[in-house]
């Protein structure tokens, strides 16, 4: 299998195909380690991100598998933790960043039952880390060939899709998220960035549940293909996985 994947990479390389330096957090289950499967399987350099990379053996067998995969630690929850990140990367350029991590908080969070201590911590992690990261990394996302962004939001976080109420918590948090993608097109668009906001569908995870419409192989798969075709003039765009976009 080795050999088998050593050629292939060679071969890809003598037609000229461009490999990514990609970066994704989140990558320790799910979605996010589908990810890193499917961009380490086509040749990438993957930077994977996890709280705890030793309690992560998915991660671990990968790394045995793939010399082009980087596992390292990153707490999207704890300042400190995303403070010293960048000192962890050994890469001078970054093409693709993925922000995937992520918490969906208290399942009850129903009027009445709202908590705002819980919605502040929620609030962190899926609204307000994704910039603080993305500010961190940009030297290296500018000199990144691809200067791709991209953050995993949610179809709950769209105010016109809003039909069922409720869910206060974790609505606000992505579509606070998505305020932020579209103010990142916006800002970034002279350094010929393209940013969006990716919703991977209803998928099998522990978030989404055993009875979620599609599995991650399907949803990743999907989404790696609209990111291969973002150009700039996307930018700023809400996406569902299959490449149909979503009204905010």
């Amino acid at each position: 299998i080795f050999l088998w994947r050593s050629a292939l990479l060679e071969w890809l390389n003598l037609r000229g195909v461009e490999m990514a330096t990609v970066l994704i957090t989140g990558t320790n289950r799910g979605i996010g380690l589908e990810f890193v499967q499917q961009f380490l399987a086509r040749g990438d350099t993957v930077l994977a991100t996890c709280r705890q990379p030793n309690s992560a053996p998915a991660l671990q067998q990968l790394q045995k598998e793939y010399q082009h995969l980087q596992v390292l630690r990153l707490d999207v929850a704890s300042a400190e933790s995303l403070q010293h990140f960048p000192q962890q990367l050994s890469v001078d350029a970054i093409d693709i960043f993925i922000n995937n991590a992520g918490v969906y908080g208290p399942r009850n969070a129903s009027f009445g039952n709202v908590d705002g201590e819980t919605w502040m911590s929620v609030l962190r992690v899926n609204s307000i880390v994704p910039i603080l990261l993305t500010q961190l990394l940009i030297d290296k996302l500018r000199a990144g060939d691809d200067k791709k962004l991209l953050y995993l939001t949610s179809k709950m976080g769209s105010i016109d899709d809003n039909t069922g109420g409720g869910s206060y918590v974790y609505r606000s948090s992505k579509s606070a998220l998505n305020a932020v993608v579209k103010s990142l097109a916006v800002d970034l668009a002279a350094d010929g960035f393209t940013s969006a906001a990716l919703h991977p569908g209803w998928v099998r995870t522990d978030m989404g549940g055993p009875n979620a419409l599609i599995d991650t192989a399907t949803s990743v798969a999907g989404m790696m293909r609209l990111i291969d075709s973002l150009g700039t003039e996307q930018s700023g765009s809400f996406f569902n996985y299959d490449g149909s976009v979503i009204p905010w």
